[in-house]
């Protein structure tokens, strides 16, 4: 293992053929204005130069690894970067996609928001597209944050945007689940996340993902299915999940692995 220190932070980035676009992300990760973070990128068996560019970027740098995981989906590769965070004694971890802008202050930011509360168990950050402070990213900003807040019992992010406490993390199984091998499992994960406490997040507090995630036909679930996640509280969630949206998906063949068809290119 390449770090010799107890990290408190540990960044995951998976990542699958993203040779166009890693090497920013991967120094986002480095340049975080703290010196308490473990950068583990996990290669999901790619078939193309990320992780001959992820080994360059990180060449020297002793908080920061590479590692492979053969086992393909996202989540596969995300437990595989938590099992590290847990061997390094870790307190918190934090998943980034490999096509995401963080700002400097991500981590930091995220651990304000974590504090010392320790029902707080995970933080969300919100994706924007464009200038921070633009009217426009003012307001979805603003709306995002109101709408967390309302609707507390259910996700607003994606895996890019989720950090947690590790202990919660792991006690809910962690962000591989044998019970959802569905896309969408970002929100699965918060759904198990909030029986061990609730997340915090801030208007503030947020990513700049690649535009072309928001092409994604293949694997998104319709408008009914959005609705019915929206309006259903929280102690019938368990019911949305695995009775009512996941028999659903296998329906259509919306399995993770689809994630890997990459229809926006």
């Amino acid at each position: 293992m390449a770090a010799a220190f107890a990290p408190k932070w540990v960044i995951v980035i998976a990542f699958y053929n993203e040779a166009k676009f890693i090497a920013p992300t991967v120094q986002a990760a480095l340049a975080q204005n703290r010196d308490d973070i473990l950068l583990v990128c996990v290669d999901n068996a790619s078939t193309d130069a990320s992780a001959a560019i992820v080994a360059e970027a990180i060449a020297g740098n002793p908080r920061a690894i590479l590692v492979a995981e053969t086992n393909q989906g996202h989540t596969f590769a995300l437990r595989r970067g938590l099992e590290i965070a847990q061997e390094m004694g870790a307190q918190n971890i934090a998943f980034w996609d490999a096509d995401t802008f963080y700002p400097p202050q991500y981590i930091s930011r995220a651990d304000e928001l974590l504090g010392s509360d320790p029902r707080v168990v995970g933080v969300q950050a919100f994706d924007i597209y464009g200038p921070f402070d633009s009217w426009k990213n003012r307001i979805i900003r603003q709306r995002m944050a109101l709408t967390a807040s309302l609707l507390s019992g259910q996700g607003h992010t994606g895996t890019f945007g989720q950090a947690f406490r590790i202990a919660p993390l792991l006690a809910c199984g962690g962000p591989k689940s044998n019970d959802w091998p569905f896309v969408l499992y970002d929100h699965e994960l918060v759904h198990r996340v909030l029986k061990h406490g609730r997340l915090s997040h801030a208007a503030d507090h947020v990513c700049w993902p690649a535009p072309r995630r928001q092409v994604k036909g293949h694997v998104r679930w319709n408008l009914v299915e959005r609705l019915t996640y929206a309006l259903t509280p929280y102690l019938v969630k368990d019911w949305f999940f695995y009775s009512f949206l996941g028999p659903r998906l296998r329906a259509r063949g919306m399995f993770e692995a689809g994630l890997r068809v990459r229809d926006w290119e």
